[in-house]
């Protein structure tokens, strides 16, 4: 990691921590995220526990123990904010408590297309965060144990889960249902399935998606409305 600035969210020792360092990008210095002030921070923490392995949840209900996140955001975000990185922390694998987000793709730098999206995976073997921001202005998006790609049947493992912020973050997991995590086609790209119905689906043209309650994660619907317009969307590897 090269720390350029550390941001302390937590000033009591039995509280977790975030260290959330901008990366090499933030070239002008000014700083567009929003940081919650302390009472805010705790209400939205609650309590972090063990896990029993790295790839369990940080955020487990039962036990009180302090977790530390240290979190390098490397590239300049369009859609998140530090509040977005906080909340969204809380559900990931313990491996993932100290980690680099680098931005893969987005449609701001890369243009809207699904087969860029798949190329820009190639080097990358790691857990992925897609962030999308529809017409509305809704934020929500996917995360995945491993990076996208066209495939012949659905694949993923069940950490992965949907999210949305409306405006804290809610996060549907896997229902054990079905195995139906993510399926990656040439003019789609789909996450969550059973009966028809994606929790999310986007178009090859990256333009247009959908979400539904799907059987995977029993979700609510992510966007503003079921159909939606890609307003922006970006996927980060975190390693």
């Amino acid at each position: 990691m090269c720390p350029n600035r550390t941001v302390n969210l937590f000033r009591e020792v039995k509280a977790p921590s975030y260290r959330l360092v901008r990366g090499d990008n933030d070239d002008d210095g000014d700083e567009d995220f929003h940081i919650l002030e302390l009472d805010d921070m705790e209400r939205l923490q609650g309590s972090l526990e063990s896990a029993s392995s790295p790839w369990d949840s940080a955020h487990q209900p039962g036990q009180n123990r302090a977790t530390s996140f240290e979190i390098t955001v490397a590239d300049q975000s369009q859609l998140f904010r530090i509040d977005h990185i906080q909340q969204i922390s809380r559900h990931l694998p313990v491996a993932l408590t100290v980690c680099k987000w680098s931005l893969v793709y987005s449609t701001n730098r890369h243009g809207r297309s699904l087969g860029t999206l798949y190329r820009n995976m190639g080097k990358w073997d790691c857990c992925m965060l897609i962030f999308i921001r529809d017409n509305r202005g809704q934020v929500f998006g996917a995360f995945c144990t491993s990076p996208l790609k066209v495939s012949s049947s659905f694949y993923g493992t069940g950490q992965g889960f949907l999210f949305s912020f409306a405006p804290y973050l809610q996060v549907y997991r896997w229902t054990y249902a079905n195995s139906y995590f993510i399926k990656g086609g040439k003019e789609f790209l789909a996450f969550g399935g059973g009966g028809g119905r994606f929790g999310l689906w986007l178009c090859g043209d990256l333009i247009r998606g959908r979400s539904q309650r799907c059987e995977t994660f029993d979700n609510d619907l992510l966007s503003s409305t079921e159909d939606f317009f890609i307003d922006e969307l970006e996927v980060w590897a975190l390693v």
